[in-house]
């Protein structure tokens, strides 16, 4: 395939990108964003989930060409409408909007887009043609216009702070400065009137300074209400191409707020860590007269001392890990800088640096009086939100600049004595967690192949034994059983007992359990030949038939047992495979499926809640089970609620359903037993998880509470109670719209509007609840830190997130919660966005065992919460994904049982799988359902616990009612007309399914120690190492694609006559404007009427979380009255928003 060349810009082109809002997907521009780079832009990348209004106020601070958006959550033809209308409406109608989203963007919605005055939406038949390389520089030529050639009376409107004014002025003495000239002299002698304070910030790459910044700039904003703060950030040029990145932005929660402006700047030249035009932005900013200007440089090297000619007041931003003591000599910023923060301060020998970095500073600055702590240097933690280190710090930052610089900024903030204290989620002794269960499965599986050895000697002896007395010889718990051994001829006699002596001494190198599991084989063997097999699971017994009868009236057993005769392959077969619902657990974990439970799952998502509890019945009409799937909107999975701001109205009820409150999620359920054994629900949601587990509880609660009142014949009375409070309230009663479904009984809606506690004595109330708690079933994704690594809808602060998820298995355990997956560690968004099989279960099931260490380092016990941790991988049609499942329960069963001593159910690792998304393709999308087939195959054969087999249509739509019966047929058809599923370990014994396994399972170890080495899975992800792992894959596997290297049938060969263009969908699924509008009418009723009551809620809320009290169980009573939007807001205050990295 022929090269394309990146196109030459002949102007400074400066790019925006992001992912547009509730967007996680952030691998694509990532890898657009690169490629922009290398072409000499310089890129201000916003990262994921970014609002119209964010990346308008960036493009226009930041004064760029361009901005390129990608947007795969639906709501696309508002977002991109609402932007070139904000653009337009802040005078910014030149700056060109680009944008993408696979699929999902129609060719009739690109028209009108682009008939609108969008530049370009580029289509994946686009991308076909073009290339990558291809499409950005079509978006660069495109942008390659100049900026700032010709000023407009600009320095008028400085005074004003009129943005557009001040970002085309910086750009006018960047780009054109001589031909400003005049212009540029005026802003001078204006900036020469204000004594403006400027804290010039500079320090080695990578030691946080822009977290740093962000963390000052919030403590400012907080400590003056009234004042404004300009930041100009510096980043390099690449010598090479002239592109930079300027990557300061992503890491800045703060700087959105009407009273900051931020521009970004690429030194243009190499080896400084400022722009030659640094003078020229400070002098436009101090004659628009802000209150304080923050100026901060690229990061190389040791950094050099050309900040102070720019700044009153320097800060010194390092790390501990500056290698040697005498390195602190040659750094010429300890001799200037008035304040030093040592930042990463949770980074091993942090004391030593503060010491040796204190040590430096007072022999440079002959300060050798002074006490240690008048010195200032600072340990901070600018990633921990609210850092007392960093608190600090920003005190003295401002005090030092009111003392040298008289300027009206004298701070109040509150500080406390305390050092930087690293908040451990997994203690520090405990970071080597993956290699020790690496080096204890590998300890299991030698002893495993020694026990077999030893096993086939005996064997081998046994044999001798028979050959030679020639009768046929019994073993039992003891040994040898020598009855029949007792009139052999006396040479026979003498042989047989040396034997016997032999195999008395070789059995005591054989564990007992071993030898006992040999003795029991045949007795093993009769349980699985008798017709009914009897087991008990919780207790309770169980009888499964043991064959089923074909139409050619043959037996076909459920369970196949291997046919070996020694007892080494035996002893080898049942310490590394056995047969189902036996340790290691490799085939499965329990002896039998369920009789009349097929791992079928029914999934739905769109629209609001009613739209998706019809489809639910739908899907589930008839079937004994119900097992639910829930998809959520992209408003929902970002902690939001809805609204009519165009970019947030969009989304409302696309790809996914719309619940903001309790009475949405009753409705949603309505008409399915929540506390029902046959009914599980799946919530696949994870930054605002705890909110939807506090509706999805409480609304099984308040079905019990309504059966309750129809046994208990209290339905006037408790109709009459709610009548009231509605009419004292003054508020609409909500209600569900439309009829109920066939199916739907209507249980959960009597309660609609209000929960059983207002209606119901507290005792009856309180004893519903506690016994509704151990009876739900099912699961909630919840899994932050795949969240981080992959497909990004963190919304909280990693540490603040795990806390969450460390409450809510808390109170799981105290309230006897048993049937329900506080988490389901997913493997299936690590392969979304690209990871291959071995990475997808090396990254997950690490994730799984940094949640066992962090769980027992805050004193749960590994029985208690073993049982509610499950998994959800994702299937692919690679050769590793035939042993995806048996890998990972050997793996998980051999650290739990022999490193964590659990018990067996907490050994038992219980798994989702959905078919892959990414081997859905948009063009030729009947071949899906042969790649689902097939992926349904293997998931099927390796016996998962459930199953979400993925509609073909998914690659360009949401999915239509006919085709989620097409997909849930794939795995009917296997489960019940397949006659080999019959069998329920039919790939055991497979030569290449073993290969596999083994294969697997040691590059999973492997994969296990490199993660190690980085300091366990929090360390990997601070380096990102698993994100940029899945994007180098990510990216291989669409190379091979695009060269054609790797065959796909209907993509890159074997096309059709038209060339196997993208197909445009026969239905549209969207959310209509009347579920949108009524969605946004209750959710005003909702906070209306509950006014007075969610106040104190959430403060408590808050008060729960600053005093280290369990926030789940607070958040139980608050998601009755508050909305998901005011739960998130108010957890942001005390546990910090999540920090985007790149």
């Amino acid at each position: 395939m022929e090269k394309i060349a990146p196109y030459t810009p002949k102007n400074k082109v400066r790019i925006v990108t992001a992912a547009a809002l509730f967007d996680g997907h952030d691998a694509a521009i990532n890898i657009m964003r690169r490629i922009i780079q290398t072409t000499g832009c310089e890129v201000i990348h916003l990262g994921h989930d970014r609002s119209v209004e964010e990346v308008v106020n960036c493009a226009i601070q930041e004064d760029v060409q361009a901005i390129a958006i990608t947007s795969y959550q639906g709501g696309h033809t508002e977002y991109f409408k609402y932007m070139r209308d904000l653009l337009v409406e802040k005078g910014a109608s030149h700056i060109k909007i680009f944008g993408g989203g696979g699929g999902t963007i129609l060719p009739e919605e690109i028209k009108e887009l682009q008939e609108y005055g969008v530049t370009r939406i580029y289509h994946p038949d686009d991308g076909r043609e073009m290339g990558l390389q291809g499409m950005i520089n079509d978006l660069v030529e495109r942008s390659d216009y100049p900026v700032g050639e010709s000023l407009n009376g600009e320095a008028n409107h400085l005074n004003e702070k009129e943005v557009t004014s001040i970002a085309r002025l910086i750009s006018a003495a960047e780009n054109f400065p001589e031909e400003n000239k005049k212009s540029l002299d005026e802003v001078h002698k204006m900036a020469e009137s204000y004594s403006t304070p400027v804290l010039g910030i500079t320090g080695t790459g990578g030691s946080g300074k822009s977290s740093l910044v962000d963390e000052l700039v919030r403590r400012f904003l907080i400590d003056f209400p009234e004042k404004n703060m300009a930041i100009v950030s510096v980043d390099p040029s690449k010598r090479k191409t002239g592109g930079a990145l300027l990557g300061d932005r992503i890491r800045m929660n703060a700087i959105s707020n009407d009273r900051v402006y931020m521009r970004s700047l690429a030194t243009r030249q190499s080896n400084l860590a400022l722009s030659k035009h640094v003078a020229e932005a400070l002098s436009i900013l101090k004659a628009a007269n802000y209150d304080l200007i923050i100026l901060e440089t690229s990061g190389i090297g040791q950094s050099d001392t050309e900040i102070m000619d720019h700044s009153d007041v320097a800060l010194y931003v390092m790390t501990p890990e500056f290698g040697a003591a005498t390195q602190l000599e040659k750094i010429d910023m300890l001799d200037f800088a008035d304040l030093v923060a040592i930042n990463k301060f949770d980074k091993r020998g942090s004391l030593d640096a503060l010491r040796d970095v204190k040590k430096q500073y007072v022999r440079n600055h002959q300060l050798w009086e002074a006490k240690d702590e008048e010195l200032p240097i600072f340990g901070t933690i600018a990633s921990q939100f609210n850092d007392p280190g960093m608190n600090s710090l920003y005190k003295s930052v401002m005090d030092r600049l009111v003392e040298k610089t008289k300027a009206e900024l004298d701070s109040k903030f509150e500080i406390t004595q305390e050092m930087s204290e690293k908040i451990f989620v997994i203690p520090p002794a405990r970071t080597r967690y993956l290699s020790e269960i690496a080096e204890n499965n590998r300890a299991y599986d030698k002893t495993a192949s020694a026990q077999s050895e030893v096993a086939q000697s005996l064997y081998g002896l046994y044999k001798s034994i028979e050959t030679i007395s020639q009768k046929s010889v019994g073993i039992n718990e003891i040994g040898i059983d020598d009855t029949n051994l007792a009139a052999l001829s006396e040479d026979k006699q003498e042989l047989v007992s040396l034997l016997l002596k032999e195999f008395a001494r070789v059995k005591m190198n054989l564990d007992p359990h071993n030898w006992s599991a040999i003795v029991n084989w045949g007795a093993k063997i009769k349980k699985y030949k008798d017709p009914v097999y009897k087991f008990k699971v919780r207790g309770k017994e169980l009888s499964i038939e043991t064959h089923s009868e074909s139409l050619s009236h043959s037996q076909i057993p459920k369970i196949a047992l291997p046919k070996y005769q020694g007892w080494g392959d035996l002893l080898k077969w049942m310490l590394q495979e056995n047969v189902p619902g036996e340790f290691p657990y490799t085939s499965g974990l329990f002896p039998f499926k369920r009789e009349g439970e097929d791992p079928t799952r029914m999934f739905a998502g769109e629209g609001g809640p009613e739209r998706t509890n019809r489809r639910f019945h739908y899907v589930s009409l008839g079937m004994p089970a119900k097992r639910l799937s829930t998809a959520f909107d992209s408003v929902t999975l970002y902690g939001n609620d809805p609204a009519v701001r165009p970019d947030i109205y969009g989304k409302i009820g696309n790809s996914g359903v719309s619940i903001c409150c309790l009475d949405d999620a009753k409705k949603l359920y309505s008409g399915f037993r929540l506390s029902d054994p046959k009914t599980s629900v799946s919530m696949t949601i994870n930054g605002p998880a705890p909110m939807l587990l506090g509706f999805f509880m409480n609304a099984a609660i308040d079905q019990e509470c309504e059966i309750y009142i129809k046994e208990n014949g209290l339905e006037e009375e408790v109709e009459a109670k709610i009548a009231s409070l509605y009419k004292a309230a003054a508020v609409e009663r909500p209600k569900y719209q439309g009829s109920l479904p066939e199916g739907n009984d209507g249980l959960g809606l009597m309660l609609l509007g209000l929960s059983g506690d207002r209606v119901l004595p507290a005792d009856v109330y309180a004893k519903i609840k506690a016994d509704t708690l151990t009876k739900v079933r099912g699961t909630v994704q919840a899994d932050i830190l795949k969240e981080d690594q992959a497909q990004n809808t963190c919304i909280f602060s990693t540490e603040f997130a795990l806390r969450l998820m460390g409450d809510v298995q808390e109170y799981f355990i105290n309230s006897g919660v048993r049937n329900f997956y506080s988490v389901s560690i997913s493997g299936y968004h690590i392969a979304e966005a690209g990871a291959n099989p071995i990475s997808q279960l090396a990254f997950t099931l690490a994730n799984g065992f940094t949640y066992v260490e962090y769980y027992l380092s805050r004193g749960m016990d590994i029985n208690d919460f073993g049982p509610n941790l499950s998994f959800f991988f994702s299937n692919g049609i690679d050769p590793e994904y035939a042993v995806i499942g048996r890998v990972a329960r050997k793996i998980w069963s051999k650290a739990m049982a022999k490193k964590y001593g659990a018990n067996s159910r907490a050994q038992m690792l219980k798994y989702h799988i959905q078919t892959s998304g990414r081997s859905l393709h948009a063009q030729e999308i009947d071949f899906n359902d042969i790649r689902t087939s097939l992926q349904a195959l293997y998931a099927i054969y390796d016996n998962c616990n459930s199953l979400h087999t993925n509609a073909y249509d998914e690659a360009i739509t949401t999915p239509t009612e006919e085709s989620v019966r097409r997909a849930m047929a794939i795995q009917l058809i296997i489960n019940k007309e397949l006659g080999l599923t019959k069998n329920e370990n039919p790939i055991q014994g497979s030569f290449i399914i073993e290969e596999l396994t083994d294969l697997v399972e040691e590059a999973v170890l492997l994969e296990f120690d490199r993660i190690t080495e980085r300091g366990g899975v929090l360390g990997a992800m601070e380096t990102m190492y698993q994100r940029s792992k899945i994007q180098e894959e990510s990216l291989y596997y669409e190379t091979l694609k695009h060269t054609g290297e790797f065959p796909i049938i209907g993509v890159n060969t074997f096309l059709s006559s038209k060339g196997s263009p993208t197909v445009l969908p026969k239905e549209v699924i969207r959310a209509t404007e009347e579920e949108k509008q009524y969605q946004i009418n209750m959710l005003v009723e909702l906070q209306k009427g509950n006014a007075e009551i969610t106040s104190g809620l959430l403060a408590e809320l808050q008060r729960a979380s600053i005093q280290n009290e369990n926030v789940f169980e607070v958040l139980m009573e608050a998601s009755k009255y508050c909305s998901l939007g005011q739960i998130t807001e108010t957890l942001f205050e005390v546990g910090g928003q999540y920090r985007r990295n790149m």
